[in-house]
């Protein structure tokens, strides 16, 4: 028997409303970035240039519309700038440098995109667990494959690599909203934390029973002449 045909008309209405959403979702980030992180659909719809009606025609709700934004921000902007900078041909200390350097950036650069994404609480929850699964397996990757040349253990790669991560953006948002520091002191203060507990885990070969046969103590601070 013949298999049926597909119906080449809503093959290509189906195609035409992915590329007409992707298109109002490139429109709505330049619209944020005119606007700013809190405007509405109404003040969208006005710069992009469409009614509100055309928007509802491609997203539910505003709910809608934030999270296919932030699921494009993410896939176009923060991940490459991230995978780029762990893939570089680095010693460990500036991979996690540059990495940091590269979302902190993004974040910095991009400031009201962000907050309309991150900040109204409008994204579906499981964009943005997407988006920590996807960053901690990238950095769990990393560490795996230097680890294991070093001959560290990794058993606990995915858990360090959940810890970091959620660092990271939770220090990265608190920033957003609190700019008491400039952006290097950010990402040396971040570099210091992350560099510190990769350091730590290394020199326990990360070995949980190792690390717990260590001697836990604060080293002596270096004061006046003799500080580094």
């Amino acid at each position: 028997m013949r298999a049926p045909r597909t119906d080449g008309r809503k093959r290509r209405w189906r195609q035409h409303k992915i590329n007409r959403r992707e298109e109002l979702v490139d429109g709505t980030l330049a619209a944020v970035r005119t606007r700013g992180g809190s405007a509405g659909m109404d003040e969208i719809a006005a710069e992009i240039g469409v009614s509100k009606t055309v928007l509802y025609r491609y997203f539910a709700d505003k709910n809608d519309l934030v999270n296919a934004a932030m699921q494009r921000f993410i896939e176009i902007t923060l991940m490459p700038r991230v995978y780029g900078a762990i893939s570089l041909d680095a010693d460990e200390y500036q991979l996690v440098r540059s990495a940091l350097a590269e979302y902190v950036g993004a974040v910095d650069e991009d400031p009201e995109v962000y907050r309309f994404i991150m900040g109204t609480g409008s994204g579906d929850p499981s964009s943005l667990a997407d988006f920590e699964r996807l960053f901690a397996e990238v950095v769990a990757a990393a560490i795996t494959e230097r680890g294991s040349a070093l001959g560290i253990e990794t058993e606990g790669v995915m858990l360090w690599s959940y810890v970091i991560v959620g660092g990271i953006q939770l220090a990265t948002h608190w920033w957003t909203n609190n700019k008491s520091m400039d952006r290097d002191q950010v990402i040396d203060y971040l570099t210091m934390m992350v560099w510190s507990a990769i350091e730590g885990m290394a020199r326990a070969g990360g070995s949980r029973d190792k690390f717990g046969a260590q001697e836990h103590v604060l080293p002596p601070i270096p004061s006046g002449d003799q500080a580094v």
